[in-house]
């Protein structure tokens, strides 16, 4: 029981024909196709915006956004420290 002959391939691929049909599977070949070129284009987008960001160090630290809080001993920018509700001034 080894290794398949040419005669069972043909039989497995008639069958198939004949469950899909061929508009279904040149469809499924199609939208492979399509799968494989975005995957393609994103990859080159990836390493554009990666080489940018190589090129450019101030790209690579991300903005803080507003509102947002800074983790501790962490320097802001032109801000005094807010008041802490939850503990008392000493």
């Amino acid at each position: 029981m080894g290794s398949f002959s040419i005669w069972h391939w043909l039989v497995v691929l008639l069958v198939i024909l004949l469950l899909f049909g061929s508009g279904k599977i040149s469809g499924l070949m199609g939208d492979l196709a399509k799968g494989i070129k975005s995957f393609k284009q994103n990859m080159k987008e990836d390493e554009v915006k990666d080489a940018s960001m190589a090129a450019d160090p101030a790209a690579q630290t991300p903005a803080q956004p507003a509102g947002s809080i800074a983790a501790p001993g962490a320097q802001t920018t032109g801000a005094a420290p807010a008041a802490n509700p939850s503990r008392p001034a000493a």
